[in-house]
């Protein structure tokens, strides 16, 4: 498992002298950062943000500050990557890689109301809308792949696998004759990754699963991080994320009747994950069996023509 950078890892005189930042910089640890170590540094009155890429190697860390920088000087409301000194978006403190951004104020919520959800709805619709070869980004990798699949047969949890391979069919099925042009997408649209502030502006962080790939799918997986309430998907809070992205892609009525395929799509790559997660890679007993939260998820989520005519 990763380790994790703490506060007294951190060579606050090697920051200072590689961003050419103030002697009086105070730092502190920010909540948060499922995969890696994020700090506050106030350097005078200016705030920043030191994420040290504890799970990156440099070619990820490199490719995470180029999409990042390229979505906030297109205009999207994301982070800024300020630079080195030397120019640099990604340096290092001893073994570890580095990546300074500005900070933004405002904070993050386990739930958002409706009008935020609005706002994430037509932020996410505006990332769909840009040019696709706005920034190289990988295609479709947010999905399952063959590799995955195959792991699934042997997953100690048999009832779990006979789940997730029974609905993955279902859904391998639905898909057939989709053909809808491939987007920009973020693939990681739940709460932890958006700042809110208190004048309304949401702003949209962690590029780490930026790809090319059905927008529609995107959409799904914003329903299941920001449409859930009590374990199901809320429709309330579904139709706000669906009018706010319809303000900036009005096209996605055509495709409404996709959706619900797509939003147990999302849940069912997420259920994966936290599966393989906790009980492959990292095994750990208080999160073996999140993977099955899901399950009532997956049954709340209405038929493709219900969500139609929402």
């Amino acid at each position: 498992m990763a380790t994790y950078t703490s506060l007294n890892d951190v060579d606050v005189p090697l920051i200072q002298d590689r961003y050419g930042l103030p002697d009086d910089v105070q730092i502190e640890p920010l909540k948060g950062g499922a995969a890696n170590s994020s700090f506050m540094l106030d350097a005078e009155s200016t705030r920043y943000v030191l994420t040290i890429l504890d799970n990156h190697d440099y070619d990820s860390a490199m490719a995470l500050a180029k999409h990042t920088r390229a979505l906030f000087d297109a205009g999207y409301p994301t982070t800024r990557i300020v630079p080195s000194v030397d120019g640099e978006l990604v340096t290092l403190m001893g073994t570890r890689l580095i990546l300074l951004k500005g900070w933004i104020d405002g904070h993050v919520a386990d739930t958002l109301d409706a009008d935020q959800i609005r706002t994430a709805g037509s932020h996410l619709a505006r990332l769909h809308n840009l040019p696709a070869d706005l920034v190289p980004v990988p295609v479709r990798t947010r999905r399952l792949t063959p590799e995955h699949h195959a792991l699934i047969p042997d997953f100690a949890d048999q009832e779990f696998a006979g789940w997730l391979q029974t609905r993955l069919a279902e859904v391998t099925e639905a898909e057939q004759g989709t053909d809808r042009a491939l987007t920009l997408c973020h693939g990681d649209l739940f709460t932890d990754n958006l700042v809110l502030a208190d004048d309304g502006a949401v702003t949209i962080l962690d590029w780490e699963t930026i790809s090319l790939d059905d927008p529609v799918l995107d959409l799904g997986m914003a329903a299941l991080g920001l449409a859930q309430v009590d374990g199901v998907l809320s429709l309330d809070r579904l139709g706000a994320l669906i009018s706010g992205y319809a303000t900036e892609r009005p096209q996605i009525c055509d495709d409404l009747g996709q959706l619900g395929t797509e939003i147990v799509h999302a849940a069912l790559i997420i259920a994966f994950h936290r599966y393989y997660r906790h009980n492959v890679r990292f095994p750990d007993p208080s999160k073996a069996m999140i993977h099955r939260e899901l399950y009532a998820f997956v049954d709340s989520v209405p038929t493709t023509r219900a969500l139609a005519v929402l």
